[in-house]
């Protein structure tokens, strides 16, 4: 079993960041890939950023150049900086731990809101 709680969501202004933190309850990093999705209202959870096994990134073209994810091994922490948010990023984000890629079955945090608005 694998728990993940995520943290530093809220309202934020057009064009500020935040940054995101997901704990996981152990050192999973070295088998798991982690992932940050988000779910708006009426739409489907889409996969936003995320980081495999040995590092590698990937990330939505709606995001690109805006968000970066990063992991602090030490502290079994990922982590989602946003900046320039938009509107559009309003909806609840969600850390995923899964194995061995991102879009297997995996597990989930219980979210965190992210509001951009003005």
């Amino acid at each position: 079993q694998v728990q993940l709680v995520e943290s530093g969501g809220g309202l934020v202004q057009p064009g500020g960041s935040l940054r995101l933190s997901c704990a996981a309850s152990r050192s999973i990093f070295s088998i798991y890939a982690m992932g940050w999705y988000r779910q708006a209202p009426g739409k489907q959870r889409e996969l936003v950023a995320a980081i495999n096994r040995s590092g590698s990134t990937n990330y939505a073209d709606s995001v690109k150049g805006r968000f970066t994810i990063s992991r602090d091994n030490a502290n079994n922490t990922v982590y989602l900086q946003m900046n320039s948010l938009k509107p559009e990023d309003t909806a609840v984000y969600y850390c995923k731990a899964a194995r061995p890629v991102i879009t297997t079955q995996g597990y989930w945090g219980q979210g965190t809101q992210v509001t951009v608005s003005s």
